[in-house]
């Protein structure tokens, strides 16, 4: 039985409790056939010294919702998916607010993924540019 995307919503964000994602307090927000979003408030848990967010924040929310999309869309029956590899090129500051990231992927393969993530701010001015890479692994029997 599938998921209502309610439901899907709800078992997303319930997972991720007493992890990194409850700590920057980032919240998965809605999803599709071929993507999922999450927001993260930019607040003093993720500002630099200067008071802009940090581009490592901003990295952990690109990381958090592409490893999650890459789950999602896994048979984690058989398989289980790690992340290798992330870049982030930071284009624009944030001082308050909530950031969004847009996970979709660029390739879906059946050992590696690779994925786009781009991070907006409430007027939907593009912050950051992510890429990541994912691979999934057979489970042992």
């Amino acid at each position: 039985m599938q998921l209502s995307k309610k439901d899907l919503l709800a078992e997303l964000n319930s997972i991720s409790k007493n992890t990194l994602m409850e700590t920057l307090e980032i919240e998965i927000t809605d999803c599709g056939d071929d993507f999922l979003i999450a927001r993260m408030p930019v607040n003093y848990r993720v500002h630099q010294p200067d008071g802009v967010l940090h581009g490592g924040a901003t990295a952990a929310l690109a990381e958090s919702i592409g490893s999650f999309a890459a789950h999602v869309f896994t048979d984690l029956d058989k398989y289980f998916v790690r992340g290798i590899e992330i870049s982030a090129n930071h284009l624009k500051s944030v001082t308050g607010g909530y950031v969004y990231a847009k996970a979709t992927f660029l390739h879906k393969g059946r050992t590696t993924q690779l994925l786009d993530i781009r991070v907006t701010d409430e007027s939907n001015n593009l912050i950051s540019v992510c890429k990541l890479s994912t691979i999934s692994l057979p489970k042992r029997k």
